[in-house]
């Protein structure tokens, strides 16, 4: 069994991109070799972590020639932090890798051909292209290598970043980040450096205890600020000495809210938000769109991509401004309100009821009066009774999430054989098993793969099917 565990493949030549990121090559017998912490044109010796009939998984360990795709990442925790993986891969590359994925999928999965291939949408921003981040708080940094060997005393364990992949419990202490832009670190940093120095307590999540919990920043187009807290239990001395100082020193802040959160748990979908400064919301506007964005909001977090997204939605959608358009997974109706300017009617479906309050919120502000929304289990709604009781759709939109639509979905969306289906995926691989099961009934005529986050391996994909 050792023997196994310890199993090197030499000079392996990394060949592609697979899925969620891995590397991809061939032993000399022709057995694909799927292989972690290396990049495509890497010669690599492999260890061997599991071994399957027709292919085998492993992370390199050594790297005997370097690839001509490779690039300095920037940032100073790239190979800790679990984001960001494919900044050592130039932009380029990038996008050639996640097109050919998309391609593979729908041909090898789908088992299509014969459809117009759109090259690859790439993001204008690589870098500092969210407008939402997440941060934690720890007493249990994580350390390094380094310093767990070392017996010199690198000071306080407390720690404000991301949770270290696969250790729910280790948080890595960010010093730079570079997916959102400024005051993202300089706001992060001040908070850290006055909790530290001000003795607060950061959260300790194996005894349930502490004071910090959690940070989230959200900004506007227009330079405008959110932040919210978690605190673990209120000491509203603290806590408002904290929030008076990071309001006089960052007057980006538009507003500033908080939650008392004690559950097991960093959900803040259950819990009561409080606003200590501002409106509680900020705004955000899509091609003359008003869209309201709270702390629960879903809403695209690569701002200036999704309105991209968006547009070739539209366009695949050929809207003349007499259909009818279902908008499936409709989310807070954003895709929904930003076609039915061009629409008779768009019926939208979600199952989560604080998305389709806010859906309906915005579809009042837009003054779209052609809007109307569904909430409930898409397989459940979307059924014989909903179709008999609804006009019949001409277009149909679905952006459902990475475990694509459910089959009985599928099957109802035959049964309403709309003229045009627009299929938005976050997942390829599950969208081209959605689209083989109806490709007896509709062909596909195109697809457009769009890159929403850069340095990773994620890629968006939008497919037209119109009705045979």
């Amino acid at each position: 069994m050792k023997q196994r565990r310890n199993k090197i493949l030499e000079n392996i030549k990394l060949l592609s991109a697979g899925a969620k990121g891995v590397s991809v090559g061939k032993t000399e017998e022709g057995k694909t070799v799927l292989v972690t912490g290396a990049v495509p044109g890497d010669l690599v010796n492999v260890r061997v972590k599991k071994t399957k009939s027709n292919y085998v998984e492993g992370e390199a360990v050594e790297i005997l020639e370097y690839s001509e795709h490779r690039v300095d990442p920037k940032c100073v925790h790239f190979g800790t932090c679990g984001g960001c993986k494919w900044q050592n891969i130039a932009y380029n590359k990038q996008l050639d890798f996640k097109h050919s994925e998309v391609v593979n999928n729908i041909t090898r999965i789908g088992g299509v051909s014969g459809f117009d291939i759109i090259p690859i949408l790439g993001s204008e921003e690589q870098y500092h292209y969210r407008n939402k981040m997440e941060f934690s708080f720890s007493n249990a940094r994580w350390l390094t290598q380094y310093e767990i060997s070392s017996e010199e005393n690198f000071g306080n364990r407390d720690a404000l970043g991301f949770h270290i992949p696969g250790m729910w419990s280790k948080i890595l202490d960010l010093k730079e980040c570079f997916l959102q832009e400024e005051p993202s670190n300089q706001i992060r940093l001040a908070v850290k450096k006055y909790a530290v120095e001000n003795g607060l307590a950061f959260y300790d999540v194996r005894e349930q205890a502490g004071f910090l919990r959690t940070l989230m920043l959200r900004q506007n187009s227009k330079g405008e600020w959110m932040v919210l807290f978690q605190l673990f239990k209120d000491n509203k001395p603290e806590r408002i000495k904290l929030f008076d100082y990071l309001l006089s020193q960052f007057p980006q802040i538009s507003t500033l809210v908080f939650a008392i959160n004690p559950k097991g748990n960093d959900s803040i979908y259950d819990l009561d938000i409080q606003t200590y400064f501002g409106e509680g919301f900020i705004n955000e506007e899509m091609d003359g769109l008003k869209f309201k964005i709270g702390p629960k909001s879903f809403f695209q977090t690569n701002y200036k991509q999704a309105l991209e997204l968006y547009r070739k939605t539209l366009e695949f959608a050929e809207l003349t401004g007499d259909q009818v358009v279902y908008d499936l997974y409709t989310g807070t109706g954003t895709i929904a309100q930003y076609v039915a300017r061009n629409a008779k009617h768009v019926i939208g479906i979600e199952a989560v009821q604080e998305a389709i309050d806010a859906a309906n919120e915005h579809a009042k502000i837009n003054g779209l009066e052609n809007c109307t929304f569904y909430c409930g289990d898409m397989k459940n709604v979307f059924n014989d009774e909903f179709l008999a009781n609804h006009p019949k759709a001409d277009v149909l939109i679905t952006d459902p999430p990475r475990d694509g639509m459910h089959q009985k979905v599928v099957e109802q969306i035959l049964k309403l054989a709309p003229e045009r289906i627009v299929y938005v995926s976050c997942n390829s691989a599950t969208q081209a098993r959605d689209i083989a099961l109806m490709k007896e009934d509709y062909e596909l005529v195109k697809i457009l793969p769009v890159d929403m986050f850069p340095q990773t391996h994620h890629v968006e994909n939008i497919a037209l099917l119109i009705k045979k």
